[in-house]
Formats: C-alpha cells, sequence, structure tokens
C-alpha cells in the first residue's frame, strides 16, 4: 500500500513509538501468561518438517519457538529487536533455531511466495494500516501455503484494559487504525481477499508467573503500554484517576478467562 507524503512522518512516527512501547516493561514476563496460544496456532495450521515459517510481528517467539519445534525453518520478524534476546534464549531453551530478523509487518523484506507458513500471535494487529499489514502477509505466502492468527477480541477483559488505558491518552492518528477490529472475523476477511478462512473463539486463562495479589503492581511495571501511559500521566497529576478505572480491570485479568480469535486459512492456488 502506497504511503503519501503526508503520511510517511506519521508512520514513522507511530513506528518509533511502537518500538519504544514494546522494549519498555518487561514484554517477555508478560508473554508468558499467553505462551499457550503459541502452540496452539502451529497445531492448528499445521507445520510440517523443513517448511519454510514466517512468523510476522513475533514479540519474543510465542508462535516462532513452537514452529521451530515442529521442525518448521522458521523467521521471526519484529519491529522491536530489544525483544530478540528473550526470543533467543527461549529458541535455545526448546533446543531449536529461529532467525531473528529487525523488520516493520507493512513492508516485509521477503520475496513474494517465500513462504509456507505465515502466523501471527498477538502481533501483526498492533500495525497501524491492517490491510497495508495483511497484504505483505498474503504476498508473502505461497499459493497453497497456510495462515494462522491470533488475535484479541473487541470483548473481554483485554479489551477493556486497553480501551480504559486509551481512553485517557491523545487520539490515535486516522492512518492508525484500531488493533481490536483484528478480533472481527468480517474485518479479518475483508482484509485476506485471496484466502479461504475459518475461525474460532477461543478462551484464555492469563496466568503469569506472578501471586494475584501483586498482579497490577506486574502488569504496571512490566506491560509496554501501562509503562508508557503512566509515564506520560503522571507528571500531569492523570496517572491515579487512570489506574482507579484500570485496577478492577487487571484484577479481572486473572480471574476471568481472555477471549481472543483464533483464525486459520489457505491461500488461492494461482
Amino acid at each position: 500500500m502506497a504511503m503519501t507524503a503526508q503520511q510517511d512522518p506519521i508512520l514513522a512516527e507511530l513506528r518509533a513509538r511502537a518500538r519504544a512501547t514494546w522494549s519498555a516493561g518487561d514484554y517477555d514476563a508478560v508473554a508468558e501468561g499467553i505462551w499457550p496460544v503459541g502452540e496452539e496456532v502451529v497445531r492448528r495450521v499445521g507445520v510440517a518438517r523443513s517448511e519454510r515459517v514466517l512468523d510476522v510481528a513475533a514479540g519474543t517467539g510465542n508462535a516462532a519457538v513452537r514452529a521451530a519445534q515442529a521442525g518448521g525453518a522458521v523467521t521471526a520478524i519484529d519491529l522491536t529487536p530489544q525483544l530478540f534476546p528473550a526470543g533467543r534464549r527461549r529458541a535455545a531453551d526448546a533446543g531449536v533455531e529461529v532467525e531473528w530478523v529487525e523488520g516493520d509487518a507493512e513492508q516485509l523484506p521477503f520475496e513474494d511466495g517465500s513462504f509456507d507458513v505465515v502466523l501471527s500471535t498477538f502481533g501483526v494487529m498492533f500495525a497501524p494500516r491492517h490491510a497495508a499489514a495483511a497484504g505483505e502477509m498474503a504476498r508473502v505466502l505461497r499459493s497453497g501455503g497456510r495462515i494462522g492468527l491470533a488475535t484479541w477480541t473487541p470483548d473481554g477483559t483485554v479489551a477493556d484494559m486497553f480501551r480504559t488505558t486509551a481512553s485517557a491518552l491523545p487520539p490515535r492518528p486516522a492512518i492508525a487504525q484500531p488493533p481490536l477490529a483484528w478480533g472481527d472475523p468480517d474485518h479479518v476477511r475483508a482484509l485476506f481477499a485471496d484466502v479461504a478462512l475459518e475461525f474460532s473463539v477461543e478462551h484464555l486463562p492469563i496466568n503469569p508467573d506472578v501471586d494475584p495479589a501483586e498482579v497490577v503492581d506486574f502488569y504496571v511495571s512490566s506491560f509496554g503500554p501501562l509503562v508508557m501511559a503512566r509515564r506520560a500521566l503522571e507528571p500531569e497529576g492523570r496517572w491515579e484517576p487512570l489506574m482507579s478505572q484500570l485496577r478492577p480491570v487487571l484484577e479481572r485479568l486473572v480471574r476471568e478467562p481472555a477471549t481472543h480469535l483464533l483464525t486459520t486459512g489457505t491461500k488461492a492456488s494461482a
């Protein structure tokens, strides 16, 4: 998707903000709570030995490590290379190799049809231009290749956390579409016109390795979007009012299963 001269600096600022956000705190500790999802995505899609697999917006390798364990030749790409040391540790602990590449989901640095399988778990949904990111994922997937996505739905505790936090912050630029739209099957189907998709709504108990009594402090100090929100709001005296709304939402995260959409599909043969 081509950029206009006005969009280019806006997108550059959004990318810089995304890097700062996801490198703040300790994303890998937070990702421990959603670690089972990568295994489920890989199981649903199926990865055969030596198949070429791309994990888009891979974070610390939730799907990439599982795909490598299944025998795939895996590349993990993410805009935030600060996450790669944790991803490499996870791959080493699993006894597998993953190639880590710094890059943007909207401008994947790979040839058309380079991969047999393309995956993303709670990653590509944060790219600002949904059609651009989806188009890139479809482009690098070969004809007959498979896709697997896990995305938060617009309802549930995770959605409440994002919406509550966003309510206290300046609005995102119009070019940046809402991440939670990726949890709507109709929206996702429209993004992948040449991929036959199937959807299921899954419920995930989020259980990070933290005492429930300390869960609020854990997320506030470890989850990048909350770390950045605090930095912006605390000097203005607006952090505590937000926390009065956010605290019960965060406490629900360890009591109620979070809801996500699991999408699998096959690209039409040429």
